[in-house]
């Protein structure tokens, strides 16, 4: 996810590490903070792939910048990625918010529509946090508030997005 965030927002415009870092922890929130450990080697693989360039900029007050720029293949790779997600980034809520902040990097209506009906398909699935052997429970069938809580949030931020989805859907097909 990591990567993905790092072409998604460099398609948007040219940046230097720093200000990435802050927009992919905007992005990730609380849930995934990134780490320099982390960014920077996920920086330099994709610069030896040749997704991205780096540029060197004279400081303002302090050292030169490096900024990061998207090549061709790395717009190509953003898009591809965004077409073909794994199934993990469909599924996982976190996962599924960087494929979708960036989703409109998709040209094509139908292809950004197919990735909005498998996310639509996985929230049709009956599905609980916590089962009766396999049955999924239901909030209602909780005596524990604390999980029931779970439940009752998750049911709610569900249909707000499956209202949503269904939407931006009708609307593709427009």
């Amino acid at each position: 996810m990591l990567e993905l965030a790092i072409l998604g927002f460099l398609y948007d415009a040219p940046l230097h590490g720093y200000e990435l870092r802050k927009r992919i922890t905007a992005l990730a929130g609380h849930v995934r903070p990134v780490a320099e450990s982390t960014l920077y080697p996920a920086i330099k693989r994709l610069e030896k792939a040749e997704l991205l360039a780096r540029t060197t900029e004279p400081g303002a007050v302090a050292a030169p910048r490096h900024v990061l720029t998207l090549t061709e293949e790395g717009r190509h790779e953003l898009r591809r990625r965004l077409t073909e997600p794994p199934q993990r980034n469909i599924t996982d809520e976190n996962r599924w918010f960087t494929v979708l902040a960036f989703l409109r990097h998709l040209d094509d209506p139908t292809a950004q529509a197919a990735v909005l009906q498998r996310r639509l398909a996985f929230l049709e699935e009956p599905a609980s946090f916590f089962y009766d052997g396999d049955r999924p429970l239901h909030a209602e069938e909780l005596d524990d508030p604390f999980r029931r809580g779970i439940l009752t949030i998750a049911r709610a931020t569900t249909r707000a997005e499956l209202t949503w989805l269904r939407a931006t859907l009708d609307s593709l097909d427009s």
